[in-house]
């Protein structure tokens, strides 16, 4: 069987054109996953992702429920809250598409995609209460472990790949790590703890291949002289990929830059590389990820 040809978009933050449809309608992945904060519940980005003629998977930040989530927030809120709720149209919009706290299954390749917890801002605190409880019933870490992995064990498939807003805590605790703090007081892992309970359970019965993720933006915010580590592999070979390339379009010399990372997919091997496009779709710059176990 060929290699399974995967685009994963990082972190929109309305950064999405016509020319970003045009090239994943050129490249033609198997399938396209987008790992979330489209926007401050941009529901015109989300309804033209959704509208796209390919194989997709989507997962919704904590940006893309930045006014429904958060109650003092909604004095900013561009629209009229009390009439409509952008954060349920984009859902809606959306349909079986969004995998948060669920999955999407693709037999003929024997891999089901489960989503992480949706509308994740990170870090070991539980926030936002009333949503998680009105939205999805979820009311803890542990209540949201289990599920996630309940859903991922009830798979058809044996191999599930993670698309989560937020990648799981347990990739390290330092600033350029792939969900390490980079703010205030640099440092301290600031990844999902249900996440990692989940995948360390569904990794006893199922193969976990990788774990793609954004929120953390590869651009530190405490320095400047390097990047975040956008990848992690862990000793039971479950790769971890951080894909938020923020600004994910820049600007170049009469055209643009726009970020893609790129995986193919076996059942014995994976691999990854960060792409940069020209709005003409011409490959500008890739890197090859290692991807190589990191020390204990």
């Amino acid at each position: 069987m060929l290699p399974l040809r995967l685009a994963i978009v990082g972190d929109i933050h309305d950064q999405w054109t016509p020319a970003d449809q045009q090239l994943l309608l050129q490249l033609q992945p198997d399938l396209t996953l987008f790992v979330g904060d489209f926007g401050n519940e941009s529901l015109a980005v989300v309804q033209a992702i959704a509208a796209i003629p390919l194989r997709k998977a989507v997962i919704l930040g904590n940006h893309d429920a930045w006014y429904t989530a958060t109650r003092w927030r909604r004095s900013q809120c561009p629209y009229d809250w009390t009439r409509e709720n952008r954060f349920e149209q984009q859902l809606k919009a959306l349909g079986p598409l969004h995998v948060g706290y669920g999955r999407l299954d693709f037999p003929e390749w024997n891999l089901s995609v489960v989503g992480g917890r949706p509308c994740s801002a990170g870090g070991s605190q539980w926030q936002h209460r009333r949503f998680y409880r009105h939205y999805y019933q979820v009311g803890s870490f542990p209540e949201s472990a289990q599920r996630i992995a309940d859903c991922a064990i009830a798979s058809p498939c044996d191999r599930v790949l993670f698309l989560a807003h937020c990648g799981p805590s347990g990739l390290g605790d330092q600033p350029e790590d792939p969900c390490g703090k980079d703010w205030s007081k640099p440092g301290g892992d600031f990844g999902d703890p249900d996440l990692a309970l989940a995948i360390a359970q569904v990794q006893r019965q199922k193969s976990v291949p990788l774990v793609c993720f954004g929120h953390m933006h590869h651009r530190l915010r405490n320095r400047r002289d390097r990047q975040r580590r956008s990848w992690h592999r862990d000793h039971a070979g479950t790769v971890y990929l951080n894909a938020a390339a923020s600004p994910r379009i820049l600007k170049a010399e009469q055209t643009t830059l726009h970020h893609l990372l790129w995986v193919e997919l076996s059942e014995e091997s994976l691999q990854a590389q960060q792409t940069w496009w020209t709005a003409q779709g011409v490959l500008v710059q890739s890197e090859e990820l290692p991807l190589l176990p990191q020390p204990a």
